[in-house]
């Protein structure tokens, strides 16, 4: 029997936690250029839980991909706020047929751990969570599928 090596977790699905700001910092970074449907955003007031099912790019396979010359992958995430206490939205429409863009993910301490979560979206749309304490995770929760637009996203 040999030693697991690092190559082995190449294709195991994503399940992170971030309870610190420099860890969220590594979860946005994963979650940037994300889409989905405005409908797959759900707070569950009274568990204090924001939710979102995206369909996040592969940022991690991103240089294998090109390497093997083939297709960019996403994959289904499930992107979970705890602790959330109030949610505020700007610009974001409800409809099921609307697609959003996930942007940038960033946190704004407060006092005693509390902070503002800000989840902001291409065409100026925004989601604030006032959180008690940072708890997010980051699941994927389907096997890796190929990018539709068969192009990796560019930022300038």
């Amino acid at each position: 029997m040999t030693d697991a090596r690092f190559e082995d977790g190449d294709e195991s699905p994503l399940r992170l936690m971030a309870q610190e700001p420099g860890d969220l910092q590594v979860l946005a970074a994963l979650v940037q250029d994300a889409v989905l449907p405005a409908s797959d955003m759900t707070w569950a007031r009274k568990h204090h839980r924001f939710a979102l099912l995206l369909n996040r790019f592969r940022h991690e396979d991103r240089t294998a991909a090109e390497a093997a010359k083939r297709p960019y992958e996403r994959v289904r995430s499930l992107l979970v706020f705890d602790n959330v206490l109030a949610v505020r939205a700007q610009g974001i429409a409800r409809d099921p047929d609307v697609v959003v863009a996930l942007l940038e993910v960033s946190f704004t301490p407060l006092e005693e751990g509390a902070g503002l979560i800000r989840l902001v979206f291409a065409g100026d749309g925004a989601v604030e969570l006032s959180v008690d304490a940072l708890e997010v995770s980051l699941t994927d929760v389907s096997r890796p599928y190929r990018a539709n637009s068969g192009k990796a996203p560019v930022h300038g």
